[in-house]
């Protein structure tokens, strides 16, 4: 079982970037997914989440600017990002709370780098 995210890259402040983050392997349910980002010498801190059904919470500094989606079909949690800015430069990290065979426990992309320069 893996996440595999992409969509990373450098964009100047003001513009727009998109994230995926697709799940694969042995996955018998998937629930809450969502996107994290660590800042250089910060915490890891929540961005966005998704349930299963849809509903969508953000951090309160992304709110009308970041966009969660997914695609149940596909096992893939999308981030849209627009008119970034300097402080959003950081490592994305999807997450996903998925039942395996082994049980239920979340599971951490290995993350992608967002530079947004000034």
């Amino acid at each position: 079982v893996q996440l595999q995210a992409s969509g990373g890259g450098l964009v100047q402040a003001g513009g727009s970037l998109g994230l995926s983050c697709a799940a694969s392997g042995s996955i018998l349910s998937i629930y809450d997914m969502g996107w994290y980002r660590q800042a250089p010498g910060k915490q890891r801190e929540l961005v966005a989440t998704i349930t299963s059904g849809g509903a969508t919470n953000y951090a309160d500094s992304v709110k009308g600017r970041f966009t969660i989606s997914r695609d149940n079909a596909k096992n893939t949690v999308y981030l849209q990002m627009r008119s970034l800015r300097p402080e959003d430069t950081a490592v994305y990290y999807c997450n996903a709370d998925l039942r395996v065979l082994g049980g239920r426990r979340p599971y951490w992309g290995k993350g992608t780098l967002v530079t947004v320069s000034s």
